[in-house]
């Protein structure tokens, strides 16, 4: 008799987790990258930009994947307790008991997205303080453990209030989601048909990893928490550049960092953190403006490594295909020297799409990608050259 077959690792099913979102979710490749490393080392993760650029799509699918309960919430100023942490419970209440009913409400999920975070109120703000710290929540006198693996804060804009200092601090990744770039534009329709065809049909995913394997990875976590000599030496250059700049980091969070590289490891099937790993350091900012401060720090430590080691996967590479990006530049150069009078919309567009083109194949590495650089590079000077658009 057949045995049956057995599941396969815990990091590569979490691996096709990620190749599966990246599939449907478009240029989203370091923003999946950031959330499967929270869940991994049970940190929070707070995804922050306009309406529309599938924050909570992205998050509810990735709950799927990993058959883990799910709580979503749009928060306001007028939100109360009973609506998050779930009603009193009346029958206790008769007999002289204060307790909540938490069946489906967010003490009782593993996977926990909350909407519009900074717009709540204190005492919403003040009983999520606790949860998130220690994974603990209290009603009455009782305290009751929370399975919470990772808690997602979504948000329009960063903060700017001070005395929501303390629950942004909570969130240790700060990840900005923006709008695709123009490249991505024929892509992006396709997949989006796709998930809009699934959501209608209301077709499930298969689940690839169950959100308990998840809890019990984090209970053995201490296993991966070992560090070479050479890797703090380099991380400790970096958390002084970083405070050199004058972007706070306490050493709070500079312990806990250990965790999201030991997480991005353990996903790689890497038994140490190498400097691939540092890229999480371009995600830790205080606001906005920080951002590319922190990547001018940490992004030539990343090319460094990545020039010794060309055969290792680029997390942050531009989630599209060099033959795609190959196809739009060709769609382009048609365009513009198809003979047809172009207004100045359209030609700025057409211009802008191959400056991020040219930014995109950048990032990746190889002759193919040069070739293509180069071609772009041609297109645009001959446009700046000539003010018309050659064959080229």
């Amino acid at each position: 008799m057949a045995q049956p077959a057995q599941p396969a690792p815990l990091h590569r099913r979490l691996c096709a987790v990620g190749e599966t979102l990246e599939q449907q979710f478009i240029g989203k490749d370091e923003v999946i990258r950031l959330m499967m490393v929270a869940v991994v080392a049970g940190e929070h993760c707070v995804l922050l930009g306009p309406p529309g650029t599938a924050k909570s799509a992205l998050i509810r699918t990735f709950s799927q994947l990993l058959q883990a309960r799910y709580f979503e919430y749009l928060l306001t100023r007028f939100t109360e307790p009973n609506e998050i942490f779930g009603p009193v419970d009346i029958a206790a209440f008769r007999e002289g008991v204060y307790r909540r009913n938490t069946a489906g409400m967010l003490p009782e999920a593993e996977i926990v997205v909350l909407d519009e975070i900074f717009k709540s109120n204190s005492a919403i703000l003040n009983a999520l303080l606790t949860l998130l710290n220690e994974r603990r929540f209290a009603s009455g006198g009782q305290v009751m453990d929370c399975p919470v693996l990772s808690v997602f804060g979504a948000s329009n804009e960063v903060p700017s209030d001070e005395n929501l200092g303390a629950i942004f601090d909570r969130f240790i990744l700060r990840v900005q989601c923006n709008n695709l770039d123009a490249y991505h534009f024929n892509e992006l329709l396709l997949r989006g048909v796709d998930l809009e065809v699934r959501q209608l049909a209301r077709t499930q995913l298969r689940p690839l990893v169950d959100a308990r394997e998840l809890a019990e990875l984090r209970r053995q976590f201490g296993q991966q928490m070992r560090f070479s000599d050479d890797f703090l030496a380099t991380y400790k250059g970096l958390v002084f550049q970083i405070r050199a700049e004058g972007i706070g980091l306490s050493d709070r969070r500079v312990v806990k960092l250990l965790k999201l590289f030991a997480a991005s490891a353990y996903l790689d099937g890497r038994p140490q953190a190498d400097a691939s790993d540092f890229f999480v350091l371009k995600h830790i900012w205080n606001n906005q403006e920080q951002a590319a401060l922190l990547d001018a720090l940490v992004q030539p430590v990343l090319d460094a490594f990545y020039r010794e080691n060309p055969d290792r996967r680029r997390v942050g590479a531009v989630g599209v295909g060099i033959e795609a990006l190959e196809a739009e530049v060709e769609r382009i150069r048609l365009v513009l020297t198809g003979g047809a009078a172009l207004g100045d919309v359209q030609l700025f567009s057409q211009l802008k799409a191959l400056g991020e083109i040219k930014s995109a194949v950048g990032s990746l590495g190889g002759d193919r990608a040069r070739g293509l650089e180069q071609r772009v590079q041609q297109l645009l000077e001959a446009s700046f050259r000539t003010g018309r658009f050659a064959q080229v």
